[in-house]
Order: structure tokens, then C-alpha cells, then sequence
């Protein structure tokens, strides 16, 4: 009881320091995606529904569905969401659309010198904040490192693509449920691209020359897309083509995987026992490489926005500030454990002894999105920015249709040839309807 009270006088207090004044007891519409942080934040929202008077009615939708909703309403200002989770793909084309509200305004309380540089900037367009960050993530390899030792297997410091076939190979014990190539193989620009995308940087490949000529049909995307395939299919689950994060975290967590290599922001899951069944047993290394390291490990952060289109923005400031304070994440520390704060967002979680008592992989973490670089996400020159995507408006549909192909080819619905051949005509018909080159 002591806690609560304590609480709830803390979310009062921040509250109070939002430099609008807030309207009581409106309903705010807030549209998120299904992720475990999220569930978190939904779970423990009713700490500022009770500090506010206010009421959050929620929209919790798989991420390929979120997206698809959340872009039609904002792009058509139907005013559907007050508060919307969205990325950093979409908050600088959206915030330089005038879509978005801008967040410069929380006060000094909110302590906006204490968000990693990289993430406020991803977060940022024409010099303001569009979006606050939730959690950040890079993406790097879990493994399991029992299976490890009893296959007399060791990890590299910088594991190589080739070497993670070797290892999958040795790991996978179909008879058990055990496999060694667990990766997201449903389709969708935020889903099987999310990996797909930093896999064809690592082998030398690029989506788009400097003269904006889509280049799906070059060497490294076929030596790519032949590899991933191939490794699906011989030492990956069953049915790889519906799963996406969310299912290979659970078949990582309960047991099924040996490698999976994904996105940092699951760790949190992986090493709290209350939710994973292998939380003693998973070590980590970088996200793979193979021709170069530049681009091989994703960069992105899951943020809140506010449309412009809603009519309770103060409100909705209000709820996007506790949800994103340094308050918020010790809530999430006492309430849940350490291990489960969202990470990837502020200094000072990183510099926290609990935090980093609790999180093995802080460290590494913190460095890759520090580091992230996404001008330069290629081994060869590219007029664009982004790690796992491409930072235009034309990239949601691209990257979907080809996530849709390459799925056919994992399926075995059409060759690596012919889906890579597809996917290449229709984004030449996009890009050209784009009129590209601008």
C-alpha cells in the first residue's frame, strides 16, 4: 500500500509538471502493438489513470496490423487514435507531413538531455521531437549455450553468417522440437524484412543504388535470400512463414531454438525466469557478419506520437510523458524486476547498478544503438538512410511485397529466382510511379 500511495503521488507530481493544463476525465484511444513492453506499459496504466482522472481505451494489435491502421488514420487525419505507437521509420516522414504533434514542450522534468543521442535524433524532423521512445533496440544473436557445450561449439566474438549455418547443423534435433535457425519468416516490412534487411547488408547487398535502381537482383541478394532459405528450411521450425517476433520469442523462450537472432529489446524476456524457460541457459554474441559488418545489426525504436488529428492532445502529452519518464522506468523496475525495463531509451537506465545487476546485456546493448550509424547502413554508397529499412514513403508497401515474395520462396511457392525477379519489377514500378529519381 505504501508503494502505491508512493506512486501515485510520484505519477501525480509528473504529471503536474506538463507545461499544458490537462483536461480531466477524457478517454483517450491508444493504438500499440502486442510486444512485451507493451503489455507492460498496459498493465501498469492505470498508476496515471488514477493520478489523471483520465481513461485509456486500447487498440493492442499484432504489428503488421497496427502499422496498416495506424497509417491509414493518420494519413487520412480520421482521428481514430489519440495516441499511436509507431517507429523510427515513420515518425520523420510523418512529422515533416505535419501528421504528428510535436513533443518539445513536457518542461524540464522530463530531462530530454538524458535520451540517447541517436535515439531522440532517429525520433526527430526539421529540428523537433515527433515522437518520445518507449524502448530502442539494435538486434543481436541469442544463443543457447548449453546445447553449445554439449555440441562442443563455441561462439566467436564476431560470428560470420557461414558459422551460424555450421552451428545450426549440429544444434538441430528435429525428433526433440529443437532447432537451430529459428528467424522470422513472416511476411511484412517490419516482420521478415526486419531480419532479411540487415542479413543482405551483411553480404554485401543494398536495396537501392545511388541513382535510386532497386537492386534486388544482384549477386548478394541472391547469395542472401539462397542462404536463408536453404537454412529455413533444413534447420528452422515448422511453419516458419507465420511466425514473426513474437512467435520465435516464445519458441526461443520454452525451448525450441538454439540460435535466434533478433531484436536486443527481447533479452529482457529471455533472461526474467518468470517468463522464459531458459533463462540460465542463453548467452549472446553480435548480430551476424559475413562480406562486411556495416548495416548487419538493425536500429530501431518503438516511440508514441500523438496525431495531429486528435482532440485531447494535452491529455494525450500527459500519458506519452509518464509512459517515457525515468519515473516510468523505475516503476517497471520495482513492479515487474529490473530485467524487464524497457531499454535502448535513456542514459541513466544504463547507468543504473540494479539495471545493470539484473541485465547481463546492458552493456552491448547500449553500445550497439550508441553506435548505430543508419547514413551509412551499406558496404556500398546508397543515397538513403535506414539500417532495416529505407527512409521514404514508398518503403512500408516495397518492403511488404517483397517480404511477401520471399516468403513464396520459403514456402517453396516459386524459386529464390523468381521471387527476388518479382519482388525487382514491382519496386521498379513503385519507384517510377514515385518518380524517382527526385
Amino acid at each position: 500500500m505504501l508503494f502505491r500511495n508512493i506512486a501515485l503521488l510520484s505519477a501525480v507530481a509528473l504529471v503536474g509538471g506538463t507545461s499544458c493544463a490537462l483536461a480531466q476525465g477524457q478517454t483517450l484511444t491508444i493504438a500499440t502493438v502486442n510486444n512485451a513492453d507493451m503489455i507492460i506499459m498496459q498493465r501498469l496504466s492505470p498508476k496515471w489513470e488514477q493520478a489523471t482522472g483520465n481513461k485509456l481505451n486500447w487498440v493492442v494489435l499484432e504489428e503488421n496490423v497496427l502499422r496498416q491502421r495506424a497509417t491509414t488514420d493518420i494519413a487520412t487525419k480520421g482521428g481514430q487514435f489519440d495516441i499511436i505507437t509507431i517507429g523510427s521509420y515513420e515518425t520523420p516522414i510523418w512529422g515533416k507531413q505535419n501528421w504528428l504533434v510535436s513533443l518539445d514542450d513536457l518542461g524540464n522534468d522530463y530531462d530530454y538531455g538524458d535520451l540517447i543521442p541517436t535515439v531522440k535524433s532517429a525520433l526527430s524532423a526539421n529540428g523537433k521531437l515527433y515522437s518520445l521512445p518507449f524502448y530502442a533496440e539494435s538486434s543481436f544473436t541469442f544463443y543457447r549455450k548449453d546445447l553449445f557445450d554439449q555440441a562442443g561449439l563455441k561462439m566467436p566474438d564476431k560470428p560470420t553468417y557461414d558459422q551460424i549455418s555450421e552451428y545450426a547443423a549440429k544444434l538441430t534435433d528435429k525428433s526433440k522440437e529443437q532447432y537451430g535457425f529459428c528467424q522470422r519468416g513472416k511476411p511484412g516490412w517490419g516482420e521478415n524484412m526486419a531480419f532479411i534487411g540487415p542479413m543482405v547488408n551483411a553480404f554485401g547487398g543494398r536495396w537501392f543504388n545511388e541513382k535510386w535502381e532497386p537492386q534486388l537482383t544482384t549477386e548478394p541478394w541472391k547469395n542472401a535470400i539462397n542462404y536463408y532459405v536453404k537454412n529455413m528450411r533444413e534447420y528452422g521450425p515448422p511453419g516458419a512463414t507465420a511466425n514473426g517476433h513474437n512467435e520465435n520469442r516464445a519458441l526461443f523462450a520454452t525451448g525450441h531454438c538454439g540460435m535466434w537472432v533478433d531484436a536486443t529489446s527481447a533479452a529482457g524476456y529471455i533472461y526474467n525466469p518468470k517468463e522464459s524457460q531458459v533463462a540460465d541457459k542463453t548467452a549472446f554474441a553480435p548480430a551476424p557478419v559475413e562480406v562486411t559488418s556495416n548495416g548487419s545489426a538493425w536500429f530501431w525504436a518503438w516511440a508514441l506520437a500523438v496525431p495531429a488529428s486528435s482532440k485531447k492532445v494535452d491529455a494525450a502529452k500527459s500519458f506519452l510523458k509518464w509512459a517515457t519518464s525515468k519515473d516510468y522506468i523505475t516503476l517497471v523496475g520495482n513492479e515487474v524486476g529490473w530485467v524487464s525495463v524497457p531499454p535502448g531509451t535513456r542514459k541513466s537506465t544504463y547507468d543504473n547498478p540494479e539495471y545493470q545487476k539484473a541485465a547481463p546485456f546492458a552493456k552491448i546493448v547500449y553500445d550497439s544503438i550508441v553506435n548505430a550509424d543508419i547514413t551509412k547502413p551499406t558496404k556500398d554508397p546508397v543515397p538513403y538512410v535506414g539500417i532495416q529499412y529505407v527512409a521514404i514513403p514508398e518503403f512500408q508497401g516495397i518492403g511488404t511485397a517483397v517480404g511477401q515474395q520471399i516468403a513464396a520462396a520459403l514456402a517453396g511457392q516459386v524459386t529464390v529466382d523468381q521471387a527476388l525477379e518479382n519482388a525487382q519489377r514491382s519496386t521498379e514500378r513503385t519507384m517510377k510511379q514515385a518518380g524517382y529519381p527526385k
